[in-house]
């Protein structure tokens, strides 16, 4: 029994080695990361906002006075939720130059039928079905780059270019100044990248709430110091806008298909080619004239399975296959930037060795009470580890916990303490995944569209965000 509680006592302290190593090196990348995102907010408040006042949708120009935007909305069986997305920014955005584009598949006549539907009501003039070459599902850049060459088509009938092609998906909840927003900075910006806002779902707190404390603390903070730092701005596929400008380049340079359908992110990489390219991008964080943040809004995945393949599917498509797809490039602060990007994957590890070694401990510690055995001492450098790894949790937790409060207000900040845990385990189940398809890829594997079964809320949702 002793060599038995000694071997067990090895290897806790090496798994807590490990995992204490690891945390560290991700928890002072936080830090650092916290600590710029404070010093670039105390600038901007005593220099830029000291001499003008905070922009508001009251300052935006007028509808449709920009130039003509298309919306790329590509939709694989999605009959329960395109028509409400549809109606809503007819109605909302009734008074813009636009047209949006629905990308559609021969072998989903629901979807098809609802989008007609809609267009002989409502969209006439507005709202283009276009319908793939193949039966789905494809990949969703396949379906982007069919939107693509429509709107080439559509251009050349009307003689003019439009000023920028804005992002969504068929469960979107737009805001009323989203347009108005995206057509001030689009002659500006390569990039334009509206808030993404988890709507928080009463049907499941714990699993599609991580998402709320998640995009909180990304759309809230991350991305605005990366935008700060000059690196390329990744696109988070929704509510956001690429100047015409930059998509048609990158078209012209692979064959009039600026979204490589060899993607599984395809909307994340798009958006660090053209920061290759030497486009712009911006973080934009406006509110409207009720207060309210101009942002996307959407039901995340409710249930554990969909939650996880949602999460590998971005997993391989940044950390995996992006590694092979878009290297380092960009000097030391792209570097970092796509570091904190990939490492997901090796966090998860991390995250589970961490797990595994806490119930290791207790299994040590009911072993030699059970025993009256002595447990097998702790190295001393492995107590200091743990100690600065928890005072550095404590800070992980403190800053989400705002950016939730700010957002969402203190009911969610509070959930979001225990739901770490939840996170935690879908990324780990998430890795083991992604993983999985990865290696599947590799060997040969066609990439399909990974499909997630959507819904979209009713107004009282919208409002209570």
């Amino acid at each position: 029994m002793v060599t038995l509680l000694a071997g067990l006592g090895f290897a806790r302290n090496e798994l807590l080695l490990f995992a204490g190593v690891g945390l560290l090196l991700g928890g002072l990348d936080d830090v650092l990361l916290d600590l710029l995102y404070a010093m670039r907010r105390l600038w901007r408040d005593l220099t830029v906002y000291r001499r003008f006042p905070r922009m508001t949708a009251k300052d935006l120009p007028p509808p449709g006075v920009a130039g003509p935007i298309a919306v790329f909305v590509p939709a694989w069986q999605e009959s329960a939720v395109i028509g409400q997305m549809l109606r809503r920014c007819l109605s909302l955005w009734a008074n813009e130059d636009m047209r949006i584009f629905v990308g559609a598949y021969p072998n989903d006549p629901d979807t098809m039928k609802v989008v007609t539907e809609v267009i002989e009501r409502q969209g006439e003039g507005k709202v283009q079905i276009v319908l793939n070459s193949l039966p789905g599902p494809t990949t969703k850049a396949d379906c982007l780059n069919h939107l693509w060459l429509a709107l080439r088509q559509w251009e050349d009938r009307i003689g003019r270019q439009a000023l920028a092609v804005v992002l969504h998906d068929a469960e979107d909840v737009v805001h009323p100044d989203a347009l108005r927003l995206i057509g001030l900075l689009s002659p500006r910006f390569a990039l334009v990248q509206l808030p993404v806002l988890p709507l928080v779902s009463t049907r499941s707190r714990w699993i599609s709430g991580h998402y709320c404390d998640e995009f909180a603390e990304a759309h809230g903070k991350s991305l605005l110091v990366r935008e700060a730092m000059g690196a390329a701005l990744p696109s988070a596929g929704v509510g956001c806008a690429f100047s015409r400008g930059a998509l048609g380049r990158i078209a012209a340079a692979r064959g009039e298909r600026p979204f490589d359908p060899q993607s599984l992110t395809e909307d994340y990489e798009l958006g660090l080619r053209i920061g290759e390219d030497g486009g712009r991008g911006i973080m934009v964080r406006m509110r409207d004239a009720s207060g309210e943040l101009i942002a996307t809004r959407e039901y995340f995945p409710e249930t554990f399975g969909a939650a996880v393949r949602q999460k590998a599917r971005w997993m391989n498509g940044i950390a995996l296959s992006g590694w092979d797809r878009l290297g380092w490039s960009g000097g030391f602060r792209e570097g970092w930037m796509r570091l904190r990007d990939r490492r997901a994957a090796l966090a998860a590890v991390i995250l589970a060795t961490a797990y595994l070694a806490f119930l290791l401990s207790g299994i040590v510690t009911v072993v030699a009470w059970l025993t009256g055995l002595p447990q097998p001492p702790a190295p001393p450098m492995l107590w200091w580890l743990l100690t600065i790894n928890f005072v550095l949790l404590v800070w992980r937790l403190a800053v989400r916990l705002m950016f939730v409060w700010q957002t969402y207000g203190p009911a969610e900040a509070l959930r979001s303490l225990p739901r770490t845990v939840v996170a935690n385990v879908i990324a780990m189940a998430a890795a083991q995944r992604a993983v999985f398809a990865y290696v599947r890829h590799l060997r040969g594997a066609p990439l399909r569209w990974d499909k997630t079964v959507h819904r979209f809320p009713e107004e009282s949702a919208v409002e209570r965000g």
